[in-house]
């Protein structure tokens, strides 16, 4: 079954952020847009250039009103010193969510249960805390933030404009569609 247009299930963690161990909930999800990255966990070599690509576009999430949230299956102290001792990491000024009891790597059906860690899965949940978009791979593919802002604000137009649909390559500002039965063969 698709995650797709479905509630995110209820959960409480902690994260590391801005210096601070912060709560992260489904309830302080509610009322913004959010982006959840999972990565396998901390002290790798490839998921250190996913946060760094995350901390360099991070102004635009924010300019759009979407939080970001990198997750793995490791605790919030752990986090707290691969934010400090990884250049890459230490870049990042959105929350670093420990998972290390896999509530949100299942719930997302990203777990690995035979290594312990997730996979790498990219989700965009809606104020509501309903999930538009996911993208799901293989650990050794490393993600493009860019293509998850383009997600997002798609999804965000979409909500502001119901009955419209974004064509393929839509970026902000781009024609959309609106789907009517004289379109059929006609595109």
């Amino acid at each position: 079954m698709s995650l797709i247009n479905t509630t995110i299930v209820p959960f409480k963690t902690t994260a590391f952020h801005n210096g601070k161990f912060v709560d992260v909930s489904n309830e302080s999800m509610k009322g913004k847009w959010s982006v959840l990255i999972f990565m396998p966990a901390a002290f790798t070599f490839n998921c250190p250039t996913e946060v760094e690509d995350a901390a360099d576009n991070y102004a635009e999430f924010q300019k759009a009103g979407a939080e970001v949230y990198i997750v793995t299956t490791d605790t919030h102290f752990s986090h707290k010193v691969w934010h400090e001792t990884s250049p890459a990491v230490g870049k990042a000024k959105f929350p670093l969510v420990g998972d290390p009891t896999h509530v949100l790597a299942n719930a997302f059906d990203v777990y690995i249960p035979e290594e312990g860690l997730a996979l790498r899965g990219t989700f965009v949940v809606n104020p509501e805390g309903v999930i538009k978009t996911a993208e799901v791979h293989s650990n050794e593919i490393a993600r493009d933030v860019k293509e998850t802002l383009r997600k997002l604000k798609a999804a965000q137009y979409t909500a502001a404009h119901p009955g419209q649909v974004c064509p393929a390559k839509w970026n902000e500002g781009a024609k959309t569609i609106a789907p009517s039965i004289d379109l059929v063969g006609k595109i």
